[in-house]
């Protein structure tokens, strides 16, 4: 997130107005844990809510739960000029938050506050730390001083050690309601069947279905999804489906691909995830997931060959003979 030319007041997305007022009723009554995990899925604006309740935390004078957009911190965080907030990503050309990263953060913790009021520090996505960056940032969370905040945001919960997960207070934040993501579309696009049909490319992911509607990329997430349900459904073979997504980068066909299994998982039913075909794709999403860990970690396993071997496994255990006729031709299915 950049942290440049914010908006005077950060606010939460709609949908997320009911964790908004949990959070603050637990500030004012000064219960708000001093170590929050917020896990939701990608692109459902879990960045925007930390940020929000990031000012709210440090401005001098909120108001309706919100940040003043007026008073000095205000000023200073809408310019990420704020001494007392830390926004820890991933460094440039770097999918990993590194132990010197986090050890700079238990020095800010170990701080006293420039303005007298509190720090704040955000680590997204925190499950891109190392191990190492997860044991330095235990000593923080073990004993965490009086005036001092920290959010974690992750897509994957699993992708956190437990004993990260076991000092935080975890909240998950569910997908958007469609009305809701629709409404807020409807101010982007201005068309009600156009947010429709964006949202629905977008699995229901309102910030993706924007991105899409912003960047004109519709055509290239249509073809990849026709890409892996052709390669499933025996209607294309792994050269063609390689030539529909061999133009990415490594890192991003890994993520795209889990997320496309994901969503292959998300459209079966309970009897069809108990299949012995379910239980492949399970299968292949924890090596997809260990296979991005590794990659963000500094791997630098051969791109094409990678590729090649990932297709032709989903071709070889979910093609058209198994997965294809077994569930996606299934009908009168127990579990539907």
């Amino acid at each position: 997130m950049d942290l440049t030319g914010l908006p005077a007041i950060s606010t939460p997305l709609p949908w997320h107005e009911g964790e908004w007022s949990q959070l603050n009723q637990q500030l004012e009554a000064g219960k708000l844990p001093h170590a929050l995990l917020l896990v939701g899925r990608q692109y459902t604006g879990k960045a925007q809510l930390a940020m929000a309740l990031s000012r709210l935390l440090l401005c001098a004078h909120p108001k309706e739960m919100r940040n003043c957009g007026q008073c000095h911190a205000c000023e200073l965080s809408a310019t990420g000029g704020h001494g007392d907030f830390l926004w820890v990503t991933p460094g440039e050309k770097s999918r990993v938050i590194k132990i010197d990263q986090v050890r700079d953060v238990v020095r800010f913790t170990a701080k006293t506050a420039g303005f007298g009021l509190r720090k704040v520090i955000v680590l997204a996505p925190a499950e891109t730390m190392n191990v190492n960056a997860f044991n330095a940032l235990l000593k923080s969370l073990e004993e965490p001083a009086s005036d001092t905040y920290l959010i974690l945001v992750c897509d994957h919960m699993y992708g956190v050690p437990a004993t990260i997960r076991s000092r935080c207070h975890i909240r998950h934040l569910p997908t958007p309601d469609p009305a809701i993501s629709l409404e807020w579309l409807d101010m982007t696009t201005g068309q009600r069947e156009r947010s429709r049909e964006l949202l629905a490319l977008a699995d229901d992911l309102p910030l993706l279905a924007r991105e899409l509607y912003c960047n004109d990329g519709v055509e290239e997430l249509a073809g990849r999804r026709l890409a892996l349900e052709g390669l499933i459904d025996g209607r294309i073979t792994v050269h063609q489906a390689r030539a529909l997504l061999g133009e990415l980068e490594l890192p991003t066909f890994l993520e795209r691909l889990t997320a496309d299994l994901q969503r292959l998982l998300g459209s079966l039913s309970v009897g069809q995830l108990r299949s012995k075909q379910g239980h492949l794709v399970f299968k292949l999403l924890d090596e997809i997931v260990r296979l991005r860990r590794a990659v963000n970690a500094g791997s630098n396993p051969s791109k094409d060959l990678l590729v090649e071997a990932l297709l032709s496994k989903i071709h070889r255990h979910l093609g058209a003979d198994l997965l294809g006729d077994s569930i996606h031709a299934r009908t009168g299915d127990p579990g539907k």
